[in-house]
């Protein structure tokens, strides 16, 4: 019993700070929340500096979105755990990417001459090779590399088994290799 009625009390709280930005029922609902806010990010793993720069966060999300709680959706501690949940996995995010990588900036360099013949050469022995394939390798090799198709996708399209699929790419793939080695 006691818990629905602290739970009404702090709706009532933030009714009035949603209704008429009252800032003593922020400061109740502030002391209220900010210590157990900060204690629930720091069982969740967060460090202590952290924890209570996300609980500010939070309380402060309190403060400036209180005009979205609906008392009939949820109950405030739920409201509040999910908005500190959600930063949590915000601030994990941004943790985990990675870097950018340094921008070289200006004109690339011209590539060498003997490489750009090189790899000309070797795309004219390619298509000789898939030239060289028995048709159905090559079609079903041209929509797998060229189609971007998966052999699911092939084998829904052509109407042939999955296993006649993979069996003839591999068998075109292991040619090709014969034929550019």
């Amino acid at each position: 019993m006691a818990i629905a009625e602290e739970e009404t009390d702090l709706a009532s709280l933030l009714v009035k700070v949603r209704d008429h930005q009252d800032k003593a029922a922020f400061a109740a609902l502030f002391r209220h929340f900010a210590p157990r806010v900060k204690g629930f990010l720091i069982k969740s793993g967060a460090g202590a500096g952290l924890a209570e720069e996300c609980a500010q966060d939070v309380m402060a999300t309190l403060w400036q979105k209180a005009h979205l709680f609906d008392p009939a959706r949820a109950s405030v501690s739920t409201w509040v755990y999910t908005i500190a949940r959600n930063r949590r996995i915000d601030v994990l995010r941004r943790s985990r990417r990675a870097e950018p990588e340094e921008l070289d900036w200006g004109p690339e360099p011209e590539p060498d001459q003997a490489e750009v013949m090189e790899a000309q050469q070797e795309t004219e022995r390619l298509g000789r090779a898939l030239q060289a394939l028995p048709a159905p390798q090559r079609t079903l090799i041209e929509r797998a590399f060229y189609g971007d198709l998966s052999h699911s996708e092939i084998a829904a399209e052509t109407g042939l088994p999955l296993g006649t699929i993979k069996s003839r790419i591999r068998l075109a793939l292991e040619k090709l290799r014969q034929h550019m080695s």
